[in-house]
């Protein structure tokens, strides 16, 4: 199978949902394994904040030289009671976003839009196929720990080694598999385009959802097509790319 990515000169250019926008402010930090930090956040009109788990906020975070960024976090909870969501934020070096996750404290401020993102829960598949990387966790997570109770779930997650391991919570009938690069660096490689490849599709109407390095969902994306699932069965988004700080892109060709 091949895939045009020729633009269609007939298609109206995508534009940008209209967001609503929030102040939040910072409640809490913390760091969570193996590697994040959690920020606890609300806001005064918080009980007008409705998502569903796998969105995401955009985040206007600080930047060295002034001004702002926006930055895409997944929402990793919601406490209604509380009137707090939380975002985990990976630690990854010293640019902006994990730099103001490290230093927020608080009552701390921060302009958000959203939320955002189709790569949420469809509850009317008769299995799911989640896969990712260490970005994706918090999504992932958040998808498990949220689905109902006998919905059938295969899990794929590429990490480092074992110590990128965490454990997750679902009454879901999930099954979870760790997909070590035993060394080799995060970025684009063939690693989950094999798993994808490999993972037996179970009977019924599945619907897989596919996130993480941008070109590595891609691949997925077209090999999931290749083996019989439509367009329509398959979310995916990409969270990051090498040497791009910010960003999200939507891969639907």
């Amino acid at each position: 199978m091949t895939y045009d990515s020729k633009p269609d000169l007939h298609e109206p250019p995508r534009r940008r949902p209209q967001l609503r926008s929030w102040t939040f402010q910072v409640v809490a930090g913390f760091d969570v394994p193996p590697n994040m930090r959690r920020v606890v956040l609300t806001a005064e009109d918080i009980d007008e904040f409705a998502y569903e788990p796998g969105q995401a906020i955009v985040m206007m975070v600080p930047l060295p030289e002034g001004g702002t960024g926006r930055r895409d976090y997944t929402i990793r909870n919601m406490d209604r009671s509380a009137g707090t969501i939380s975002v985990d934020f990976v630690l990854h070096g010293d640019t902006p976003a994990p730099t103001w996750a490290k230093q927020a404290k608080p009552g701390d401020t921060i302009e958000v839009k959203g939320p955002r993102g189709g790569t949420t829960l469809r509850p009317d598949a008769d299995w799911h196929l989640l896969t990712g990387d260490e970005t994706c966790i918090p999504a992932i997570a958040h998808i498990l720990e949220t689905m109902p109770e006998g919905a059938k779930a295969f899990v794929y997650i590429e990490v480092g080694d074992r110590n990128g391991e965490v454990a997750l919570k679902t009454q879901a009938d999930a099954t979870v598999t760790w997909v070590h690069r035993n060394g080799a660096p995060a970025g684009p490689s063939e690693l989950m385009n094999e798993v994808v490849q490999s993972f037996p599709l179970p009977p019924g109407k599945g619907h897989a959802y596919i996130i993480g390095e941008t070109s590595n969902v891609r691949r997925q994306r077209h090999t999931l097509i290749a083996r019989g699932l439509t367009r329509d069965q398959i979310s995916s988004e990409g969270y990051w790319r090498p040497g791009r700080i910010g960003g999200h892109d939507h891969v639907d060709d």
